[in-house]
């Protein structure tokens, strides 16, 4: 289903009834806020902003989208649980937040290229991908400047729409690059009345916030809806953030974790208590090295002797380290010889793995990951596949249709751009096809093509565009390990996917009325491939009309992947109902573990 649409047709349409953000403030201010009126007095003009204004506002816009991005989250056209917009433009403002919090005796120029560079690396889903070109456009414009004036700002602005505009193969207005475009407009008409950058700014809030409710005007399904677009509505918050951190107004300091934050807590509460396996994979190993005294191709040779995967890049100032081993101490030891490190990163991938399994109950006997012959050594392939799974039955599925490189995600959890090529290059392979089974992950895995691609190994990244997970176990069937044509596979394995329909069921989080359907919350509702079709009270029946509607009486096999949330007992008697209604039919069952939807279901 496409929550983000850009993939298919340009529009985010993830919305909200109103533009006005979550809450002015909370009832409770913490003790430390971004506030930059103190360096520029209210009553006196902001004529220019330096390296460290740009850090600043940043960080603004950074703490004041994580004050509001579950607002954004709950923008959802359809009423469905998984809103992840808000989440996918935070964690990419964070990124490149993260990537410019440290840098000292910097330009402007710099600042902007490294937020850029961040964001890019760490954009998830379409909304954070075009936020990430927002910047990249930004940064374009801002690249040899120290400092930014009125008219500086606004061409960067101008720029950055336009940089956003042609990451979209098929842009459509109502969405994130309506309002892009409209504050690069308001913008350039500022700068020829006002040298100030605060009252800048203020115009620039004003206009998004009105292009954001016009986006209904602009977008059938959003006026269909009565809502609003919820790109849009993310960055008009990144700029009222960066607006009230100029007059004064509250912006929380440190005020946004993660959103993952609450789910590694649970993760947490659960180890101490459980089944450990043996070691098999070891441990993934990350760090910088600042200032090295050895040269960067002995850097390169040692970390490769202590392991696998070993990535080292850089130069004489700062080289970066990956590896896996079964001993983090190894190179962790020989990082502080080495030099002066930092960003350490250790990970367990047997936990990792852990985690990435079916689930310890038995899985219903005709699972088809049960039934599948086992995935092909690694050094049996010759073209390599990675998938990216929504949960840890989906996971075994893929591993035993043949899939090497296995990356979670999915609806609500979109992976990076960086985690994406991160799993391409984690195979040995010279081509990879990533398989990204979501249609909000298609601009990101786009993304990652182009960082594989600059990479020295000389991998390909290829992409057979799935939009959902049964797409992408169809398109896996017809994978072959020892193909040597990867075009021809590539081929072959997209005109698989097409030969799957894709059902889902899901609770409605509030009421709306969709496609002349009236939804009330708590009701359950089906979905035929992202349109909402079918709606009532029981799962049983939502399903079954949902088949219906997918016409699964014209299938040969009809396939029920049910959730993380859902009894076996309970998926069993459903799958038996469905084969009563279905006599001349197959009919599977199999533990996906996704959230959120009780059943995925699949029709060939």
């Amino acid at each position: 289903m496409d929550r983000e649409l850009i993939a298919l047709n340009g529009a985010d349409t993830l919305t909200d009834n109103l533009t006005d953000t979550l809450a002015d403030a909370p009832a409770e201010e913490p003790a430390t806020t971004l506030d930059l009126s103190e360096k520029y007095p209210q009553d006196q003009p902001v004529t220019t902003l330096d390296a460290h204004d740009l850090q600043s506002l940043f960080q603004a816009a950074y703490e004041w989208l994580a004050h509001n991005y579950e607002l954004v989250n709950r923008l959802n056209v359809f009423p469905v649980p998984d809103g992840d917009t808000g989440t996918n433009m935070l964690l990419t403002i964070k990124s490149a937040w993260a990537n410019i919090a440290n840098r000292h005796n910097a330009t402007v120029g710099d600042v902007a290229e490294a937020a850029a560079e961040g964001a890019h690396h760490g954009s998830r889903g379409n909304s954070g991908v075009i936020l990430g070109q927002i910047l990249q456009g930004f940064s374009q414009s801002l690249r040899e400047k120290a400092t930014i004036t009125t008219h500086d700002l606004a061409q960067a602005l101008r720029e950055a729409a336009e940089a956003a505009y042609s990451a979209v193969p098929a842009p459509v207005e109502g969405t994130i690059l309506t309002v892009a475009r409209e504050i690069g407009v308001a913008a350039e008409s500022a700068a020829h009345k006002t040298r100030d950058i605060r009252d800048m700014l203020a115009h620039i809030v004003a206009a998004a916030d009105e292009s954001v409710l016009r986006t209904p005007e602009l977008l059938p399904v959003l006026k269909q809806a009565g809502v609003v677009d919820s790109g849009g509505k993310g960055l008009f918050l990144v700029f009222e953030g960066m607006h009230r951190a100029m007059t004064g107004q509250y912006v929380p300091a440190r005020g946004g974790e993660s959103p993952a934050v609450d789910e590694r807590y649970e993760q947490m509460e659960r180890k101490g208590h459980r089944t450990l396996p043996p070691i098999e994979w070891g441990f993934d190993v990350q760090f910088l090295i600042e200032q090295p005294n050895k040269p960067v191709h002995t850097i390169a040779a040692d970390i490769a002797a202590m392991g696998d995967c070993p990535l080292v890049e850089g130069d004489e100032h700062l080289v970066k380290v990956h590896v896996h081993v079964f001993d983090p101490g190894i190179p962790i030891s020989y990082g502080i010889a080495t030099g002066f490190i930092t960003d350490v990163v250790v990970e367990n991938m047997d936990d990792m793995a852990m985690a990435m399994r079916q689930r310890t109950e038995p899985a219903p006997a005709d699972a088809p990951a049960a039934e599948s012959p086992g995935a092909p050594m690694l050094d049996e392939a010759i073209i390599g596949i990675v998938a990216v799974t929504p949960g840890p039955g989906f996971a075994e599925i893929f591993a035993h249709l043949g899939a090497q490189g296995l990356v979670q995600g999915g609806q609500s959890m979109n992976p990076s751009v960086a985690e994406l090529a991160e799993a391409v290059a984690n195979l040995p392979m010279r081509h990879v096809v990533v398989l990204p089974n979501n249609s909000n992950i298609l601009m990101a895995a786009q993304q990652a093509a182009k960082i594989v691609a600059k990479d020295e190994r000389g991998q390909t990244l290829h992409i057979v565009p799935t939009r959902t997970v049964p797409q992408g176990i169809a398109a896996l069937t017809a994978y072959d390990p020892a193909a040597e044509d990867v075009d021809a596979l590539v081929k072959a394995m997209t005109e698989h996917m097409n030969d799957v329909g894709t059902g889902e069921v899901t609770q409605a989080v509030r009421s709306a009325e969709v496609d002349g359907i009236a939804v009330r919350q708590g009701d359950i509702i089906g979905l035929d491939n992202g349109k909402l079709v079918s709606c009532g009270s029981s799962v049983t029946d939502v399903s079954l009309d949902l088949l219906g509607q997918m016409n699964a009486a014209d299938g040969a096999l009809i396939t029920i992947y049910f959730g993380d949330f859902v009894a076996e007992a309970a998926a069993r008697d459903f799958a038996e109902t469905v084969r009563g209604e279905y006599p001349e039919q197959d009919v599977e069952l199999a533990f996906g573990g996704q959230p959120h939807y009780h059943y995925i279901l699949s029709v060939e």
